[in-house]
Order: C-alpha cells, then structure tokens, then sequence
C-alpha cells in the first residue's frame, strides 16, 4: 500500500531545524578569517546599497498614491537581502543572529563584538562605496531630478530623528529583518528564499523602520549631492542617526528574534518541562 501524505507538503525545515542551523551557521560565521570577513561585509553592503537605490526609484514616483509608494518601494528593496543570502556576503543586521550561538556558549562575547565590528565596518564600506558609484553614474539626475530630490529628503528626514524613535524604529526593522532571514533558512531553494524574505522586508520599508545598513548609503548618497550642491555635508546627523539605530537593530535582531527563539528550542530543559 502506498504511503500516504500530507495534501500540504512543505518541504522546509522545522522551526527547531532553524535553530540549530542558526547556531551551526553563528559558529562558522564567527570563525571567519578577517580577509573573507570583511570582503563578504564590503560585498553585503553593496547589497543592500542596490536594492536601496532600487527602492528610492519607486518612492520619487509621484504619480503612486503613498501606500503603493510605501508597499512597491518595500518590495523591490528586497532584492538587497536576497542577494545576501543567495549570493553569500556577511550583512551586520543578519549577523545579529549569532546571539544565539552566544546563548549556546559556542562563540565568546568577543567573537561575536569582533564579528559585528568588522562586518559593520565593512558594511559602511561597500554601502558608501556604491553611493559613490551612483552618484558618478548620473543615476540621480533621472526623473527630472525627481530622484536626487528623493535622496535628499529621505537623507533629511533620518538625520533629524530623535534619538529614542530611531532607535525603536531600529528595533522593529530588525524584528523583520531577522525574522526574515530566519524563515529563508527554513527553504532549501532559491525561490523559497525569495519568498520569504519579500513579505518581511516590505513590511519594514513600508513602515518606515530604520536600517542602519541602508542608512550607510542612503544618507551619505545624500550628503553627496549636499555637497555638490556646495553645502556642507552633515556628519554629526549621520553619526545621530547610526548610533541609535544600529543599537536598536541589535535589540530586535540578538534579543527579540536570536535569544526568545533560543529560549524557545535550544535552552537546557529541566526533567519538569513540557516537551
């Protein structure tokens, strides 16, 4: 007799999977050398400095009513994770998930602080270095100046955020972001990726969240055109807006996704909990 299946059959990892994964993967990432470490880190940032540009094409649409600005803009920014996850490159905010090798005790505080500085270092790097590169190609001049006009508003806007909405603005973003790379660990292909990083990552542009590395081009392609201009480029609101959203970022990636899903499938169980 044939066996039977089920009429849903998802092939994909179960969430307890996931976290072993997560925590294996937190392991390998953590031992890195500093040359694939920081190349990775440029590459990721140059990543996401793509789909960002990708996304202000989108939003300088005045011709989209504000939601579908919002959702289409979203949307097409993802293609900034995907290629992280698909193309291989170490992206800071993904890289927050290495707290649960940390709660696990595989990698040391250090390991994870060295981690996070070099990939944040060389994230800057490859998101400001395709900025540069944007700006050289004329790309802002398309639209009739529609989308030079976008940048510098955006650029405006995040460098004038108070501190504490930055920062919980960063919480939220990371919530998606590494709830997004944590559901793609759960597909085996290449589409199953894509799809689960779309619905995550549009829900944070549309929102409105901060992403420190997208941030790292978004705001200084703007300072850019500031000083093209002949105004003076304004680093202390860049430094304004990094600090708190990058702290933020790794509250709602490390404490609200790595270590409550740690807490969830990985943590020592007494005899007396439930299984």
């Amino acid at each position: 007799m044939a066996e039977s299946r089920p009429i849903l059959d998802f092939d994909a990892l179960a969430p307890r999977q996931i976290a072993e994964r997560v925590t294996s993967l937190g392991i390998t990432k953590a031992r890195l050398p500093f040359t694939s470490l920081a190349m990775l880190g440029i590459l990721a940032g140059a990543f996401i400095g793509l789909g960002a540009m990708l996304s202000v094409i989108v939003m300088s649409d005045a011709s989209l009513g504000f939601a579908a600005r919002r959702i289409l803009g979203g949307a097409v920014f993802s293609l900034g994770l995907f290629l992280v996850l698909v193309a291989g490159a170490e992206l800071f905010t993904g890289n927050n998930l290495l707290a649960m090798a940390w709660a696990e005790r595989k990698v040391t505080t250090l390991d994870v602080l060295y981690n996070w500085t070099v990939v944040g270092v060389s994230n800057f790097i490859g998101a400001v270095s395709v900025a540069w590169l944007v700006l050289l190609s004329g790309h802002t001049s398309l639209g009739g100046g529609a989308i030079a006009a976008a940048y510098l508003a955006i650029a405006a806007a995040k460098t004038s955020l108070d501190p504490l909405t930055a920062f919980f603005s960063g919480v939220m973003c990371n919530v998606l972001v590494c709830t997004a790379i944590w559901v793609a660990m759960a597909g085996r292909s290449v589409t199953d990726k894509l799809f689960a990083v779309v619905l995550p990552i549009t829900a944070f542009v549309a929102a409105g969240f901060e992403h420190s590395i997208a941030n790292m081009y978004l705001i200084p392609l703007g300072m850019m055109l500031q000083a093209q201009a002949g105004h003076a480029a304004d680093f202390a609101g860049l430094a304004r807006n990094l600090v708190p959203v990058i702290a933020g970022n790794i509250a709602g990636g490390s404490g609200l996704v790595a270590l409550v899903y740690y807490v969830i499938y990985m943590r020592p169980r007494r005899e007396d909990d439930a299984p």
